[in-house]
């Protein structure tokens, strides 16, 4: 932020709050009302037209939730929790969207969400110990405490593809999908990419479009999704053991209920283990994943449950030299997001479905009429862009944050993200993140950590208060070594192996590297809680000025 900017702040009107939340997604719409009921004056800002964060943008074809419902949503109101139902056991767009609208109508939480508006800076001013917060539209608050609820997904990333703005048909991004109906009926399509969302698209629209051309560089492992209504006397009861449900959440590996063995692979016969990776795929979900305990540790083992996955690939698709351009290789199952599909690969049996590979075929260029490889031109009415996020990192780097003694966060991140307990960063007293970077973010439950950080936050303000202190932040030693830990856990694991967006590797110029707490959400939890115990270990405290001292 430039001084003229800095000048500019200071000469318009401001506005005084407590706390700044940025971002109204899960962890946005909690944070509102937890600092709320706490007395404070809080005020959100949301880039997007109401509360639902990814949920209010990604409206594209058959997007859907990879975790439990009953796991997706809130645990911090027990009234929410019992009159709220959900339809499915794996939940659609529409359904988790209506879901986040009902909790923002049951607490009224719009009234706090300035909506349309986008933080375009922030700055920290020592002398008065406060946030200066700006928007785009124009308007200047000023904060004792920023919080940060922009999530890991937010800032969608176009393909590094030649000619994109010269393509005159109907280019989309699953990111940032229509919120009008969009016709595709008849028409020929291009979907770029195969990950979670490229998968989701891809079995929605062959069915129902006239050609689909499926441009993948990188296959994906996807297992069968499985999804089912759930039953009235199932949703009964769960709502009465949701106090039990929630518990076995917080302290899991994962911040859900799914299961999670202590099994290792090796522990038992070969004949036992297929069956187990039998059962695992026939019930559904992400139950494969929790199977065994050791398949992100043990590369061996991973080989072995990968090869089942690649053998089921052929089971299903007819063509045997599409079925083989659709197997993940060069890297370990589950070290990409694991996705889940329903009929993903039966998609491919479809005559008006077309596999591009192109790792033997790469894009060259978008062109007026389509796409063009090297063995030629494609001519599409419809070009989805499916190619993800600049993830954990890409919205806090977004716009201008300067802390203390005017060091600006995108010099702090040079080199890849930095932070204490994913929550601080030493150099910016006051601001916090909830699933930032160098937490376990995109690894687990995305709600139970934002409930957990959200309530961190809340604890450590109430300390403040308490006992007259004025800021806080971490120590630089706490940070190192905090991201010592980070590291040497992401060594063990083979999540570090593979060339994704955890590791900032579908972004141009980007640092590489795994900047995620890998020892599960329960260790996360564990950890946290112990520094809060022993008095805020790792966190420097500033006290209040007296009146009229200097």
């Amino acid at each position: 932020m430039s001084n003229t900017d800095q000048a500019h702040i200071r000469s318009v009107a401001t506005h005084r709050v407590d706390v700044v939340v940025v971002g109204a997604g899960f962890g946005g719409m909690y944070a509102i009302y937890k600092y709320r009921q706490m007395g404070l004056k809080v005020q959100g800002f949301e880039a997007g037209g109401n509360v639902g964060g990814v949920w209010y943008w990604n409206r594209y074809p058959g997007a859907r939730v990879d975790l439990q419902s009953i796991d997706y949503s809130y645990s911090f109101s027990p009234e929410i929790e019992q009159e709220w139902t959900w339809p499915e056991e794996f939940s659609g767009q529409p359904d988790v969207l209506a879901y986040q609208n009902f909790v923002a109508d049951r607490l009224d939480l719009r009234k706090d969400i300035r909506f349309n508006t986008r933080v375009t800076g922030a700055v920290w001013n020592t002398d008065r110990a406060l946030w200066t917060v700006v928007t785009d539209q124009g308007d200047t608050f000023e904060a004792t405490y920023c919080v940060m609820a922009t999530g890991p997904l937010s800032i969608p990333k176009d393909p590094d593809i030649p000619g994109l703005n010269r393509f005159k048909g109907q280019l989309l991004r699953a990111a940032k999908w229509p919120h009008e109906p969009v016709n595709l009926a008849g028409k020929r399509v291009g979907v770029i990419g195969t990950g979670s969302t490229g998968i989701q698209i891809v079995q929605e629209l062959g069915p129902k479009v006239g050609d689909l051309y499926v441009y993948q560089r990188t296959p994906s492992f996807t297992m069968p999704m499985r999804n089912r209504k759930l039953e009235p006397d199932y949703v009964a009861e769960v709502k009465r053991n949701y106090a039990g449900i929630r518990e076995v959440a917080r302290n899991s590996p994962i911040g859900g209920t799914r299961p999670q063995s202590t099994r290792a692979f090796f522990s038992v016969t070969r004949q036992q283990r297929r069956q187990l990776l039998e059962d695992g795929w026939r019930n559904g979900g992400l139950a494969l994943l929790g199977t065994f305990a050791d398949l992100l540790i043990n590369p061996e083992a991973n080989e072995e449950v990968a090869e089942f996955i690649r053998d089921k690939i052929s089971e299903v698709v007819r063509d045997p030299v599409t079925a083989e351009k659709l197997k993940p290789r060069g890297y370990p199952v589950f070290a990409r997001r694991p996705c889940l599909d329903t009929g993903y690969y039966e998609t491919y049996n479809l005559p008006n479905v077309h596999l591009m590979d192109c790792l033997t075929d790469p894009i060259l260029e978008v062109t007026e009429r389509g796409v063009r490889t090297q063995a030629g031109e494609v001519e599409l009415d419809t070009l989805i862009l499916a190619t993800g996020y600049d993830g954990l990192t890409g919205a806090l780097l977004a716009f201008d944050v300067i802390g203390r003694d005017g060091r600006k966060l995108n010099e702090h991140w040079k080199n890849g993200a930095r932070s204490y307990l994913g929550l601080m960063m030493e150099g910016f007293p006051n601001l916090f993140m909830t699933t930032g970077p160098n937490g376990p973010a995109a690894l687990a439950n995305i709600i139970r950590i934002s409930e957990h950080d959200v309530d961190l936050v809340a604890g450590a303000i109430t300390h403040m208060d308490k006992n007259g202190l004025e800021t806080i932040e971490p120590s630089k030693d706490a940070e190192d070594n905090w991201m010592s830990l980070v590291a040497t856990l992401a060594q063990r694991s083979l999540v570090s192996k593979a060339k994704t967006w955890y590791v900032g590797a579908n972004v141009r110029d980007k640092p590489q590297g795994l900047t995620l707490f890998t020892g599960g959400f329960g260790k996360y939890r564990e950890l946290c809680s112990a520094a809060v115990q022993d008095g805020y270990r790792g966190f420097v405290f500033g006290q209040k000025k007296r009146a009229g001292s200097a």
